[in-house]
């Protein structure tokens, strides 16, 4: 359980191998070296996730749900807090540890991935950074120990185009009158808090967009008919009415105008939380396949030992391989202050890649099982394809990384 040593984490340097010269092996660790506290959370959460989490994770894509006792025991892990400060219930934790987290319990389910991404990457990142003393204490208790929050920020016109949003905010006195509608919310169906980019004056454009704290019981919120998915089946993804629902100026998160800049800022980091999701998702896939290669004879050896077959799985781990330290480098260069936008963008993108290639490439190696639901390869297959879409699309993250790229040539 991780909430025993929520107090305990003292950010101690990586532990690194006693070969190298101390000099040099205590400035530029491996990527994949862990503090004692990142190690100890990975091999907990590995643990928790494959005897709480996987004997559940058929039933809940079957009928689109998230097990209550999955939400409650994210809760009790101090999972759904990871970098929310002990004095408000949280584990005080790292962003690198929720990039572990969001891994980990990504190889076991997606699902329950997304759920743990958006609450730490997103929602607690927000409140911690923005909020008021007062916002801290009345939200920060909560989404650590009992309570979902969501992000809305995407409509019906405003997908990769997000600033295009249409959702206003009138000013009345001491509060503000809000009228529209989001799409494609993750974590509606459980959420308790929404964070609601609206626009508080169209004329000014994307400078007008402000971020509302919105609770879940406010009147004329109205959360609309869960989506029918493809994958992700037991994270709920909801459309949102705001008729004339009612809130207090107090409820701004940060600035009035400053929404863009808090959006922009959370995807980026968000990114390195989908890169993760694909990157465990990928690594799952591959766990549950390789076995099988190793096991099934054909010609009267195992499909494993045909060289084809070889140099295909050396492919995809070595594909895998690489997104992990794509993604590893991406979170520590945010945790280190350093500029990380680029980093992000090509983890996400790559990342997305390999766990469509590596799913793809797994039910081939699987053959006729591999296309059943007897075996949770197909699922992983589903889960993959919106690694390419949402919190920026593949073609979206090109783009920001060209940007980057033009920069960096412009002498």
């Amino acid at each position: 359980c991780l909430a025993g040593w929520r107090s305990t984490f003292s950010r101690s340097a990586p532990d690194v191998a006693s070969h190298q010269p101390a000099e040099v092996a205590s400035s530029f660790p491996p990527l994949q070296t862990y503090t004692e506290e990142e190690g100890m959370m990975r091999e907990a959460v590995k643990k928790y996730a494959q005897e709480r989490i996987a004997p559940l994770v058929s039933k809940m894509d079957e009928n689109s749900h998230m097990d209550e006792e999955v939400i409650k025991s994210l809760f009790e892990q101090g999972l759904m807090g990871i970098e929310i400060d002990p004095e408000y219930g949280g584990t005080g934790s790292s962003f690198f540890s929720s990039i572990l987290v969001i891994e980990e319990l990504a190889k076991v389910d997606p699902s329950v991935a997304v759920l743990c991404d958006i609450q730490n990457t997103l929602i607690n990142t927000l409140f911690v950074k923005l909020g008021t003393p007062a916002q801290k204490e009345k939200y920060l208790n909560r989404l650590s120990t009992d309570m979902i929050g969501s992000f809305c920020l995407s409509e019906a016109e405003s997908g990769s185009d997000a600033f295009a949003l249409k959702t206003r905010a009138e000013k009345h006195k001491d509060y503000y009158v809000i009228n529209g509608s989001k799409m494609w919310i993750s974590n509606a169906e459980h959420a308790g808090v929404f964070l609601v980019m609206a626009n508080v004056d169209l004329s000014a454009g994307y400078r007008g967009i402000t971020c509302f704290i919105v609770d879940r019981d406010t009147e004329g919120l109205e959360i609309g008919k869960k989506e029918n998915k493809l994958g992700l089946r037991a994270s709920s993804t909801c459309p949102l009415n705001f008729d004339n629902i009612k809130v207090p100026e107090k409820n701004i998160l940060g600035e009035v105008g400053h929404g863009y800049k808090y959006a922009i800022g959370m995807l980026n980091e968000g990114r390195i939380g989908i890169a993760a999701q694909m990157l465990g998702l990928a690594q799952g896939c591959f766990d549950h396949t390789v076995p099988y290669t190793r096991q099934r004879v054909q010609f009267g050896k195992r499909i494993f030992d045909f060289q084809g077959m070889q140099h295909q799985i050396a492919h995809v781990a070595t594909q895998i391989e690489a997104a992990r330290l794509l993604t590893y480098n991406a979170a520590r260069l945010k945790e280190a202050g350093r500029t990380f936008i680029k980093e992000a963008c090509m983890a996400k993108y790559f990342s997305a890649e390999v766990a469509t290639l590596t799913t793809s490439k797994c039910i081939e190696w699987m053959g006729g099982v591999g296309f059943t639901k007897d075996y949770p390869i197909e699922k992983y297959y589903r889960d993959c394809k919106i690694g390419t879409i949402y919190e920026g699309t593949t073609n979206i993250q090109l783009s920001t990384m060209a940007k980057f790229i033009d920069k960096e040539y412009n002498v």
